[in-house]
């Protein structure tokens, strides 16, 4: 692929940006800062985002932190809630990196919340020594950042940086390059057409999977797009065993479900425990102090088991405990969780709860995928050309459980890191494809997918430690962005491609069953997108075993041979395009999960070993490609 304009000079390079979390909207404005030529694709607004909906804050030691906070400190929370699996590399650059990546925000018309003293307020949550995080419009930081973003992303648009394209379901990435082993671009259905767009890399940003779980705090457009589409062009996933739940989401009563129009639980802050909130039972027990010593503080996967358990243990295994908030009201004084909490305020008196006098019932919640599409610490996969950054990339930085406020924040880091790698900044090439991520070794390795190159080792290192030390400074310059004209992927003189980029079949993949066929179709039932997202909940949810696992995957396989249609890259429903990926990323994690026999983080299994695990049994990863076998690493 050459680089060269029809004026003859160089052209800049093309970054096709998918997803418009935070890892994507900052991503796109560092890369058109550099100059490159940016197209960002959303299936929905740009608003339609997990970041949009995040009350919780961003955890970061700023130059001047709170007393007694360090770095080092950041570092050792975070190893310590990912459960001894995250890669030490990956947590160091993120907490030593952050600050730079607080300002980076201030760059782009983020305003946090200060205190009387005109300093960031910074809040305590669970499993943080210290406080340090940060907050916008106290419980709205998400839509706070997005909308900041947003609106300068729009005004990169109007500038002709970035180009935007919205309700965008991208369905395939297109490879292409000599030997037809690289992705140049991405096929995408939008105001009822097939089209597509070249790109020199293309990042994905397109966050989580929420919609496989019957209750969850994402928002519909969590599909495990990302992860799908990476999949089926040969990208290795990891730690996909791993799926956070969060502990304290209000169950809302049906009534006030059909007012709002919303099926979804409303995420309670983990900030809200942080300022004292405690759990009771039915009988008004509080029973966190009896299976941990942090209580309500300990880390989100221990407060979702134990609620759980403690559920499961009184013969209410579906049912939910209370969240008792007006313990804050008592000892911060009347008016304070208004203030405080404005969003969660009118939000749970909407539903019918005045929180400052009456308990909120509350459950676990599928919240955040800790595992997916492995990548080095700048974001390139083990497929050339291929990026991935945040929630749908696998580091190895949030280990078997994610700390909390530290998903923006990795968002942030690593979709800068990610730019470094696409713009070549960060030493060696920008398409080394990495090897499989590996905590014990600190570092990051990939099983090569066939046909590709191993990395030299040497370069490791630099890619590991190599930081922007502030923005990039490449001249800014206008593009015209390749017109669509039906054709998927037409050759674009002006870009000089010397192949025509090809997409990708479409064929859905057949992981590894539990054995021969053992149910039938009719014994699976009939699928839908309810049906994935109870069988999930119910045999792969907070609470697994072996026995839960195996009929979980036997149904998977069964709808996944009889019930997805053949059609589905020509279908122009995005719905059918959604359901496939999420039937896929139900497989991967239910496979994963059966491989891993022993608890450890977020995924727990009641039938793991009952001898206390050792080191090896942290460290080691499960890695999955359609082009290697699955490895224990």
């Amino acid at each position: 692929m050459t680089t060269e304009s029809l004026t003859g000079g160089p052209a800049p390079q093309r970054l096709v940006v998918v997803g418009s979390g935070i890892a994507g909207l900052y991503s796109a404005l560092l890369a058109a800062e550099a100059g490159a030529e940016v197209v960002l694709l959303t299936k929905g607004a740009l608003a339609d985002s997990n970041t949009y909906y995040a009350q919780g804050g961003i955890s970061a030691v700023l130059d001047d932190p709170a007393p007694g906070d360090t770095v080092a400190a950041h570092i050792a929370d975070t190893l310590k809630a990912g459960a001894g699996h995250c890669n030490e590399e990956a947590v160091r650059v993120l907490c030593t990196e952050a600050r730079l990546d607080i300002a980076g925000l201030g760059r782009f018309g983020v305003r946090f919340d200060l205190d009387v003293d005109g300093d960031p307020a910074l809040g305590l949550e669970a499993a943080h020594s210290a406080p340090r995080i940060l907050h916008a419009g106290g419980d709205a930081t998400g839509a706070g950042v997005a909308a900041a973003l947003i609106r300068t992303v729009l005004d990169f648009q109007a500038a002709g940086k970035i180009q935007v394209i919205g309700h965008a379901q991208v369905t395939s990435l297109s490879l292409g390059g000599e030997r037809g082993g690289r992705v140049v671009g991405a096929n995408f259905l939008h105001d009822g057409r097939h089209l597509g767009v070249h790109g020199d890399s293309v990042l994905l940003a397109t966050g989580g999977a929420g919609q496989l779980f019957a209750q969850t705090t994402n928002p519909t457009v969590a599909t495990a797009d990302g992860l799908a589409l990476a999949w089926r062009v040969g990208a290795a996933v990891a730690d996909l065993e791993f799926f956070q739940f969060h502990p304290t989401c209000m169950v809302l009563p049906t009534e006030a479900r059909e007012a709002e129009g919303n099926n979804d639980p409303l995420l309670i802050s983990e900030a809200v425990r942080g300022e004292g909130a405690i759990l009771v039972d039915a009988t008004g027990h509080r029973f966190m102090p009896d299976y941990h010593p942090d209580a309500e503080l300990a880390p989100r996967d221990v407060v979702s088991r134990t609620i759980a358990l403690h559920l499961a243990k009184l013969g209410d295994p579906n049912g939910h405990v209370f969240l008792d908030a007006t313990v804050i009201e008592e000892q911060r004084g009347q008016g304070f969780l208004a203030k405080r909490f404005p969003t969660l305020s009118k939000r749970t008196r909407q539903a019918g709860v005045d929180w400052r006098t009456e308990l909120v019932p509350v459950a676990p919640a599928a919240h955040y995928w800790m595992g997916g599409v492995v990548t080095d610490l700048h974001g390139r996969t083990s497929v050339p050309g291929l990026l991935a950054a945040g929630e749908v990339a696998c580091t190895g930085v949030q280990g078997a459980n994610r700390l909390a406020s530290n998903s923006l924040l990795e968002g942030l880091v690593f979709g800068r890191r990610a730019v470094e790698g696409f713009l070549g900044l960060c030493g060696g090439s920008p398409d080394a494809v990495p090897l499989r991520a590996n905590s014990a070794a600190g570092g990051l390795a990939f099983t090569h997918a066939a046909g590709t190159p191993p990395v030299d080792q040497s370069e490791r290192t630099t890619h590991a430690t190599t930081a922007l030390s502030g923005p990039l400074e490449l001249p800014v310059v206008d593009f015209s962005p390749v017109p669509s004209n039906g054709d998927l992927f037409a050759p674009s003189l002006a870009r000089g491609h010397d192949v025509v980029p090809k997409p990708v079949s479409w064929e859905f993949e057949s992981l590894p069953g539990p054995g021969a066929r053992e149910v039938s179709f009719a014994e699976a039932g009939v699928f839908s997108r309810g049906a994935l997202r109870r069988l999930m909940t119910a045999k792969a949810g907070v609470l697994r075993d072996g026995v839960l696992i195996r009929e979980a995957g036997v149904a998977l396989a069964a709808w996944a041979e009889d019930v997805l249609p053949l059609n589905v890259p020509d279908s122009l429903d995005v719905r059918v395009h959604e359901d496939s990926n999420l039937l896929l990323a139900a497989q991967l994690l239910v496979h994963a999960a059966r491989e891993r026999r022993e608890s450890l983080g977020a995924h727990y299994r009641s039938d793991s070993m009952k001898e206390p695990a050792v080191v090896e049994d942290f460290d080691k990863r499960y890695t999955m490609s359609r082009k290697v076998s699955l490895v224990h690493d």
